[in-house]
């Protein structure tokens, strides 16, 4: 009796076997090109100063991140809404939404801290600035 049980285990773990198609030489050929090109435009944008604003850089370049970060999902990690029954996309999710707090707050506290803790800096950083600006 304990073999049949034995038989049943093993013949059940050879029965459930991850049915999800894994990628094709042309799904991971898409997933490379467009990796490369993720990467390759904004190494251009940064090297040729094409956006003057540092600030619409980093806007741009974030923007590319997290586009590559959806393509190495989609083409290399095979996620989709049926894999796994949706629950490594509701984990995914769930660790965006705690990822984006905690990097939302750091930048909170970080913002608040700076303005908090040296309160006249920015204002004395201009009359050091005038002050030079006179001496010439």
């Amino acid at each position: 009796m304990s073999d049949h049980h034995a038989t049943t285990a093993h013949g059940a773990d050879h029965d459930h076997h991850d049915e999800h198609a894994h990628g094709s030489l042309k799904s991971y050929a898409i997933g490379f090109v467009l990796s490369v090109i993720l990467t390759a435009i904004p190494f251009w944008l940064v090297m040729n100063n094409v956006l003057t604003s540092s600030g619409t850089t980093g806007i741009v370049i974030l923007g590319f991140a997290a586009v590559q970060i959806v393509v190495h999902m989609i083409y290399f990690l095979h996620m989709n809404t049926k894999s796994e029954g949706g629950w490594s996309m509701l984990a995914l999710i769930f660790t965006v939404v705690i990822v984006g707090i905690v990097l939302a707050g750091s930048l909170w506290v970080m913002y608040h801290m700076n303005n908090n803790m040296m309160p006249g800096m920015h204002e004395h950083g201009h009359d050091m600035h005038r002050a030079v600006q006179q001496s010439k």
